[in-house]
């Protein structure tokens, strides 16, 4: 197991090779690992940690409209010989990611229909997303999208609490600081997130889950259904 999703649902011989091309990087709070509109050197398999797709526009600051940790792949777009990005990456939580240059991947996607099915439908999910995140950020109050970005950095960090700046939160959700500072306060008097000091901790996942907007469940669903990952055995692993 390499602890990254996909990489985990490659076939086994698949699996060997890529990462036989690999190294095992580490990503550092607030790096840029893909820059809009310039070319993507490789693909990043994150092991740990998340990382904030974002755009940017004209001299706002960068918004968010995608997450990815484990669970994805920086530079899917690669599967179509793009290689420039679209969209802005930049690492929220620090971690790890497996590294696969992009002239190695050209060779391996040639011999690993796995590989390549799995990008495709990689691919498919994050337009979904990223469609999805335009809708919430237009129709959706504050608290609602606030909720629904803790739950999905929860879903990513491994732990139960993780570090962000109420400043930093509110770039990535296209808001001013002053309602960052009321919707967490209101989840924190309501006991469903402690906030202390730039590190939040999830407190009630489950009352947290009620406040999010549905654009979190529809998201999971969509991963789910996208990937048609067998589902996990007794031990949590998957069963074949």
């Amino acid at each position: 197991m390499t602890a990254n999703q996909l990489l985990d649902h490659l076939p086994a011989a698949e699996l060997r090779r890529l990462l036989a091309h690999g190294l095992q990087v580490e990503m550092r709070s607030g790096d840029l690992l893909a820059t809009q509109g310039l070319s993507a050197r490789a693909l990043l398999f994150p092991l740990a940690g998340f990382v904030a797709l974002a755009t940017p526009l004209e001299t706002h600051p960068l918004l968010q409209v995608g997450m990815v940790g484990r669970e994805g792949v920086l530079g899917p777009q690669l599967l179509l010989g793009v290689a420039a990005s679209p969209l802005t990456a930049q690492v929220q939580q620090g971690g790890a990611a497996w590294r696969v240059p992009a002239a190695a991947l050209r060779r391996e996607l040639v011999r690993s229909p796995g590989l390549r099915r799995l990008l495709a439908r990689y691919l498919v999910v994050q337009l979904r997303d990223t469609a999805s995140a335009a809708a919430c950020l237009h129709f959706h109050p504050l608290q609602a999208r606030l909720a629904r970005w803790l739950l999905m950095g929860h879903d990513r960090a491994g732990a139960e609490g993780f570090a962000i700046t109420q400043e930093a939160l509110a770039h990535l959700l296209g808001v001013r600081r002053v309602g960052v500072t009321v919707a967490a306060g209101r989840l924190q008097a309501a006991a469903l997130i402690r906030y202390h000091r730039g590190w939040i901790t999830i407190a009630d996942r489950g009352g947290l889950e009620a406040v999010a907007c549905s654009c979190y469940a529809q998201g999971c669903a969509s991963y789910r259904l996208g990937m048609k990952f067998p589902p996990a055995g007794p031990d949590g692993a998957a069963t074949h």
